[in-house]
């Protein structure tokens, strides 16, 4: 049975979505057309919801790049990419990113990068490093603290 919405139901139901996490509006969206709404309606609801700050993309970007990095450690390439991917303007991108402190930034990587180093148990040097840095560009990391940065641990390995 396909479950019809009101307005004021659909409404209801999205404040709530919107509430316990914070939101971009492209989710909200992809959530609305699920609940069969159409376009006019989206529009009005979505509306609504910026009016109500139950929306705020800038509110998400921040949340979604803090919340990245200390949860799950990511670097700002990734952080960008996901937010690029969740059709995020760069703007807000560049201001969410701004909100990471260079210290916490480069604790963070610091930290991953050497429990990562110390995690790999290969033997040959070269498939190490390679290992290293694959899993580190991944994580989002820029290639150039990465690269210094397996350049130091194997100095610190060969002492």
């Amino acid at each position: 049975m396909k479950e019809v919405f009101t307005i004021k139901e659909a409404v209801q139901k999205i404040e709530y979505f919107c509430s316990y996490q914070e939101r971009c509006h492209e989710e909200v969206v992809a959530k609305l057309r699920i609940m069969k709404m159409d376009s006019d309606e989206i529009d009005q609801i979505m509306v609504h919801l910026i009016a109500s700050n139950f929306l705020n993309e800038e509110r998400f970007a921040s949340s979604f790049a803090r919340g990245k990095h200390r949860i799950k450690h990511w670097g700002k390439i990734r952080i960008s990419n996901e937010l690029k991917f969740k059709k995020i303007s760069q703007t807000l991108i560049n201001s969410a990113l701004r909100k990471i402190t260079p210290e916490e930034y480069l604790e963070t990587f610091h930290t991953l990068s050497e429990r990562h180093w110390d995690s790999i148990r290969e033997t040959n040097i070269i498939k190490k490093r390679k290992k290293f840095c694959d899993y580190m560009l991944r994580r989002g990391f820029e290639s150039n603290i990465v690269y210094d940065k397996v350049k130091e641990l194997e100095a610190l390995a060969h002492g």
